[in-house]
């Protein structure tokens, strides 16, 4: 890793000013130690190699030697140091990377339906498009290096030249597309769909020439061998199945995974080997000349989410776990924990048929590499650069440890951010994820208008202090308690011997009643629109609004107040637990706002 300046450091601007120094920005560029690697190099059967041995100091970093330098010494490429972490301004889940064929930049394709494209050097961010409508599911490249193709959540797959100008789209399929593959020679591609089938398509008339049926249920990954007429595909039905593209014919049927297979890939560099990955925890190595599982992957605690082999050494394999962890297998090193027996590989077994699949374990951890799902792995074609997405909406670039660096395995993505901190590795001032997420949802309840407020609840009546689940008074009072207290006010009509007397003269009693009406009774009242009737004949005047007729009593519970005001309303209902919903109110501000957005039908429902 180098180190590209970034600003003048001390130095003036072009006013005279002083310019604050920016920082360095880290930089992998390989091309210093591809290029020692190519004056010192020699013929294979001379030793391949005469130049100075990397040792673990940092004045050997000009020592080191590219993975296609060393092909057989897989150990010294295995990607334990984090680089760089890109992230979109908005922010959408990472479900492909691809680097381009020259490995100069890097790939993304998100959930949003859009393009990013990062260097490959710097790691910064250099363009972004709109590449689909829907969510992108797969991308692959030709081997031509002249052809993209994409597909997406509706079905749809679409051609790409180098310059991301689009030629060509394709309704293949109704249900979302989960996997793409090109054939060895480019003139057919294969799709992989939630529709349980995978279709063949001809790449130059893009239409689709066969269709391959057989699986219980949706098909989530295909992969044509590098080299041969072999299909592959893996699907929820924990199967396993592998194809002759040619006659539509289902080969063989591979069983071992107890759940949904998430990813089936071809081993590139001697093609013999198959590995899937299944959400039972386990990722399996199929050989192809046995037909069958000669390596159990073993180590993970969720469901493993996707796989990649190295491009150079074929006896690395990297998964990506559902909990966000990256571990690194050497298929030839079992590497078994503390308590766990050394098996045998069905290779140096006395029966290879029989011999039970071979139990490897992790030869690296990297167990908080992504806070969630890993979507998609891919190595650069050099194979010293791994580029993992995740559902955590972040892309992550991966590296072996220079010489030199002692501190590597103590980072925050190995041990967690509280030990990182607390051994001083990460700075918690430096993460700022916490902030982008506050921000986040104060611009999401902004364009909302709307946030949660509690109804008002009426104030409890004030209760005399005790002891919760005692009575005060009564046997079971506590001595001095109820001392003192006054009597409580009586209720009306209750425990007493009538009706208590009014607090001012009612018409017709103490006070000096107008004369009652004639026919009048006052103990049927008639009907008030018929007592008004009989008012105006009499020549008696309208009484005022809400006072009774003259001689007319009211009855017990609703005398009207002095003044001859109306009627008083009966109180609310209590607010009680059982009613009380929360309930969403706009903001003061935003109001008018509201209402006009209201007009137009939008926030209408209640949320």
């Amino acid at each position: 890793m180098a180190y590209e300046p970034r600003g003048e450091h001390g130095g003036g601007g072009q006013d005279g000013t002083s310019m604050k120094a920016r920082g360095r920005r880290p930089v992998t560029d390989y091309s210093s130690t591809v290029t020692h690697w190519l004056r010192n190099r020699v013929p294979n059967y001379k030793g391949s190699y005469n130049g100075e041995a990397e040792r673990p100091s940092a004045s050997y970093i000009v020592d080191m030697l590219p993975p296609a330098a060393r092909p057989t010494n897989a150990a010294d490429t295995i990607p334990i140091k984090h680089l760089h972490s890109s992230l979109n301004k908005i922010k959408h889940p990472i479900n492909v990377v691809r680097w381009t064929p020259e490995g100069r930049r890097l790939l993304t394709a998100s959930t949003s339906g859009e393009f990013t494209l990062w260097n490959g050097t710097g790691f910064n961010f250099e363009t972004i498009m709109q590449a689909h409508d829907s969510a992108i599911r797969a991308l692959e490249y030709s081997h031509s290096d002249d052809w993209l193709i994409s597909g997406d959540h509706d079905g749809l797959i679409k051609y790409w030249q180098p310059n991301f100008n689009n030629v060509q789209s394709i309704n293949a399929h109704s249900d979302p597309i989960r996997d793409l593959a090109f054939s060895p020679n480019d003139s057919k591609f294969v799709s992989a769909s939630d529709d349980s089938t995978l279709k063949i398509f001809d790449f130059a008339l893009g239409q689709m020439e066969s269709k391959l049926e057989g699986h219980g249920w949706d098909a989530k990954s295909v992969d044509w061998h590098p080299t041969k007429g072999l299909l592959v595909s893996g699907s929820k039905d924990h199967l396993v199945k592998l194809w002759d593209p040619r006659t539509t014919r289902c080969l063989t049927t591979l069983h071992g995974h107890k759940s949904t297979i998430t990813k089936v890939m071809f081993e590139r560099v001697r093609g013999a080997c198959l590995a899937t990955s299944a959400r039972d925890q386990t990722a399996r190595v199929f050989d192809l000349r046995m037909m069958r599982d000669i390596c159990l992957l073993k180590g993970h605690e969720k469901d493993i989410s996707t796989l990649t082999f190295h491009p150079v050494h074929a006896n690395l394999l990297t998964t990506g776990g559902m909990d966000g962890a990256l571990f690194h297998y050497l298929l030839d090193s079992p590497n078994p924990p503390a308590g766990q027996p050394l098996t045998v590989a069905p290779y140096d077994s006395m029966d290879p048929s029989t011999t039970p699949a071979q139990s490897v374990w992790p030869m690296h951890r990297v167990p908080f590499a992504h806070d969630y799902a890993v979507w998609s792995l891919d190595w650069h074609p050099l194979g010293h650069i791994l580029a993992s997405g995740s559902n955590d909406r972040i892309t992550r670039f991966w590296t072996r440890a220079r010489p030199g660096d002692a501190d590597v395995s103590q980072d925050r993505y190995h041990i967690g951010e509280a030990a990182a901190e607390a051994q001083g590795t990460w700075d918690r001032r430096g993460n700022r994820r916490q902030r982008q997420e506050e921000e986040q949802q104060e611009m999401e309840d902004e364009m909302d208008a709307l946030v949660d407020q509690d109804a008002t609840k009426l104030p409890a009546p004030s209760s005399l202090p005790g002891i919760p689940g005692l009575p005060l008074g009564g046997g079971s009072a506590l001595p001095g308690l109820t001392a003192g207290l006054p009597p409580p006010p009586p209720i009306p009509g209750v425990g007493s011997s009538g009706p208590p007397p009014p607090p001012f003269p009612l018409p017709g009693l103490n006070g000096a009643p107008p004369p009652p009406l004639p026919g009048l009774d006052p103990n049927h009242p008639p009907d008030p629109a018929q007592l008004l009737e009989m008012m105006k004949k009499a020549g008696v005047p309208l009484p005022p609004p809400g006072a009774l007729p003259p001689g007319l009593i009211p009855p017990m519970g609703a005398i009207p107040p002095p003044g001859n005001f109306p009627f008083p309303v009966p109180p609310p209902p209590m607010h009680t637990e059982e009613n009380d919903t929360r309930r969403r109110a706009p903001l003061p501000s935003q109001e008018e706002s509201l209402r006009q957005e209201q007009r137009q039908g939008k926030y209408t429902r209640a949320r």
